[in-house]
C-alpha cells in the first residue's frame, strides 16, 4: 500500500514462478505461445495473463465493483485457476 492507503502495483517486480501449470499442459494453448497464465511476482503479488474483456463485462459488474481507468477485467480459463490452487497460500 502507498501513503494514500490504497494498493499500487510495483512496476519493478519481476516474474518469480508460475502458479499452477502452463496453458499447453492444460490443453488451453491452441498450439500457440500466446496463452493465458498466472504468475507470482518477486514481491508476492500475482500477474494474470488473459483475455481483456473489460469492454464486454464492465456493464455487468456488481453494484459495489468498478474498474479504474488503469485497470482491466482479465479472463482466464477456470482450469488454470483450479490448477494453481495448490500453489496459492491459504494466508
Amino acid at each position: 500500500m502507498n501513503m494514500a492507503g490504497h494498493w499500487e502495483a510495483d512496476r519493478t517486480a519481476s516474474f518469480a514462478r508460475r502458479l499452477g501449470r502452463s496453458a499447453a499442459e492444460l490443453g488451453e494453448s491452441g498450439g500457440t505461445t500466446t496463452c493465458p497464465d498466472i504468475w507470482e511476482l518477486s514481491n508476492g503479488d500475482v500477474a494474470v495473463i488473459g483475455r481483456d474483456l473489460t469492454d464486454v463485462l464492465a456493464s455487468r459488474l456488481p453494484d459495489d465493483v468498478s474498474v479504474g481507468a488503469d485497470e482491466r477485467v482479465v479472463v482466464i480459463p477456470r482450469s488454470m485457476l483450479v490448477a494453481a490452487k495448490p500453489d496459492i497460500p491459504d494466508a
